[in-house]
């Protein structure tokens, strides 16, 4: 779980959070039930907010132009754009609440049903991050609701070539992950044909962008896993700040900036590359884990034990070396009794790039939590999200070193994985991975 932070971009309040090592519109729609759209509704604040509900009619979508209306907080108001460069949901600000689901194609379903999944797919990302209803069977479930910063991100896994005839364009990228010591997989929850990441700052438009992928998807595929995870709501703190973990260790520090002058290169696959097939120009590749977190253990350890493990302080996220959380850890520095500060096999020392080629990654995690045993042992964690231009010189390598004596290792364990290609953006008039399957 290498030490990264998320992307500053976009909101202000929106958390940083990921772990310190190893989360165009069209025109306006109308329908017969409101007789106004919510994206007309929507717009009607302009730049000075967005708006909902109504007062003496039904609350939602349909308010008469000269009804009272109430603004939306900052917290749904949030839009992020389906169209681009890129695919949403990478470098967008970490939300609130995420869902992750992979799904196989069904038996007898090839590259024209894919096409067609994923054309429906995309349409229905592009409504619903730009506020409006899903279609004609849209379930209200989010009908009083802003756009809530709402992303909808979609992706290939191995299988998926084979099964659409498309051998030929899978990228060596792509291929298996290789085994670890410390996985504990189960293969049921792990990779699949397609693979879905929604996220958004409210639960409730999150879980209606899961429903209606999930409905959309027909007899087309079927779900082969489905995880939710969550993280702190913008706002929630006086001042953006660097996220906690569910071990309360401050959360990623050292991700790569789009700012950086090397962000591009080390995340997304550029045009030029030949090894990567054309259609994943833009593109980028994700790697997926479940790492359970075993917090009856890693709470029974003192502060400073903890604070060893990690290799930062506890407080503040600061190396153990001495100044704020992004000062420079200082690796070489000694106690009085000539022992290192920061312990030799601490997760911070472990995970830095400088540690391991120059190997980085974008790491956009959600924490989740699934309940309790019948001895009251939390079944919670990390839903570890990394991406990379390339896994083989990304999570791989760092992944490795952190098999062969992170000290976190003994507190954590890998329960579910997944890889897959994520193509470049849509451009207007397009949906996600045409240029694959119309190639």
């Amino acid at each position: 779980m290498p030490e990264q932070s998320t992307p500053e971009a976009g909101t202000s309040e929106a958390p940083h959070g990921t772990y310190d090592g190893p989360g165009p519109l069209d025109a306006e729609s109308t329908t017969a039930r409101d007789g106004i759209s919510r994206r007309r509704l929507l717009g009607t604040a302009g730049a000075t907010g967005l708006v909902l509900g109504a007062t003496g009619a039904a609350a939602g979508y349909a308010a008469a132009p000269s009804a009272t209306v109430t603004p939306l907080t900052s917290l749904g108001s949030g839009q992020a754009m389906f169209h681009g460069k890129h695919q949403p949901g990478i470098t967008t600000p970490m939300q609130a609440r995420g869902h992750l689901v992979a799904f196989d194609l069904t038996a007898g379903a090839g590259r024209k049903e894919a096409a067609a999944l994923l054309r429906r797919w995309s349409d229905t990302a592009r409504r619903l991050m730009a506020g409006e209803p899903a279609g004609s069977r849209d379930t209200d479930v989010a009908r009083d609701a802003g756009p809530s910063s709402l992303t909808i991100t979609f992706g290939f896994g191995h299988s998926f070539f084979g099964r659409t005839g498309l051998d030929k364009q899978r990228p060596e990228a792509l291929d298996p992950l290789p085994d670890f010591s410390s996985d504990h997989l189960d293969k049921n929850r792990s990779n699949g044909d397609l693979w879905v990441q929604i996220g958004a700052d409210d639960a409730l438009v999150a879980f209606h962008a899961l429903r209606a992928i999930q409905q959309d998807a027909g007899s087309a595929a079927r779900i082969r896993w489905q995880m939710n995870g969550f993280n702190r709501s913008p706002g929630a703190t006086a001042h953006p700040m660097t996220a906690r973990n569910l071990m309360g260790q401050v959360d990623g520090t050292r991700n790569p900036k789009p700012a950086d002058a090397d962000f591009d290169q080390r995340i997304f696959v550029p045009a030029s590359v030949t090894k990567d097939p054309a259609w994943m120009a833009n593109g980028s590749y994700v790697v997926v884990r479940r790492i359970r977190m075993l917090l009856d253990d890693w709470e029974q350890l003192s502060v400073k034990a903890q604070e060893d493990v990690i290799g930062r302080r506890k407080s503040d996220g600061a190396p153990l070396s001495g100044g704020t959380e992004t000062t420079e850890m200082d690796l070489e520095k000694t106690d009085a009794a000539g022992n290192l500060v920061v312990p030799i096999n601490a997760h911070a020392r472990i995970t830095r790039p400088d540690q391991n080629g120059g190997a980085a990654m974008v790491r956009r995690p959600f924490s989740y939590h699934d309940g309790f045993d019948a001895n009251g042992v939390p079944d919670a964690g990390l839903l570890f999200i990394c991406w990379q231009a390339d896994p083989l010189r990304g999570f791989v390598p760092v992944q490795r070193k952190l098999d062969r004596g992170d000290a976190l290792s003994q507190f954590i364990r890998h329960e579910a994985s997944g890889l897959f290609a994520v193509p470049g953006g849509a451009a207007e008039g397009e949906y996600v991975g045409q240029r694959l399957l119309e190639a």
